[in-house]
């Protein structure tokens, strides 16, 4: 590595994420009054619906404040509700209501839209490249 540390990769990778996730944050925050993290578990209850919010905190990587927090706030603005499991009355299952469906559509067409820009900038072949690589890190972390 050279002595430059703006080239370090953890740093470049943090930079990266802030910037285009504050790009998208506009449109779910404007629409929606979301915020980020609100953003994020509506978007693993759309994928997996009946998910808790623990398994929301390992899938995430978000602290389970702020994932209870952002299911309050989806409750809230009626985007989700709560079922308890009839085997373990402690534990909730996730889902996404109707108004939840509606925006995670909406949001999920934003999002293509969102990359088909970012294809555009950097071109097809780099931006799978990227993705790969990408998904290569999480993965193996």
């Amino acid at each position: 590595m050279s002595e430059d540390l703006s080239l370090f990769l953890p740093y470049l990778l943090h930079r990266a994420a802030e910037q285009t996730g504050a790009a998208f944050e506009r449109r779910y925050r404007d629409r929606y009054g979301m915020l980020r993290t609100e953003w994020r578990v509506l978007f693993h209850v759309g994928q997996m619906p009946g998910l808790t919010a623990k398994l929301i905190c390992a899938k995430a990587g978000l602290h389970k404040t702020k994932v209870s927090r952002a299911i309050r706030a989806l409750e809230k603005k009626r985007f989700l509700k709560r079922e308890t499991v009839e085997e373990d009355r402690r534990s909730e299952t996730l889902h996404l209501t109707r108004a939840g469906q509606a925006a995670l559509k909406d949001l999920g067409q934003e999002a293509i839209a969102f990359d088909a820009a970012f294809e555009a900038q950097l071109g097809t072949e780099e931006l799978a490249t990227l993705k790969k690589t990408l998904l290569r890190l999480v993965e193996e972390g």
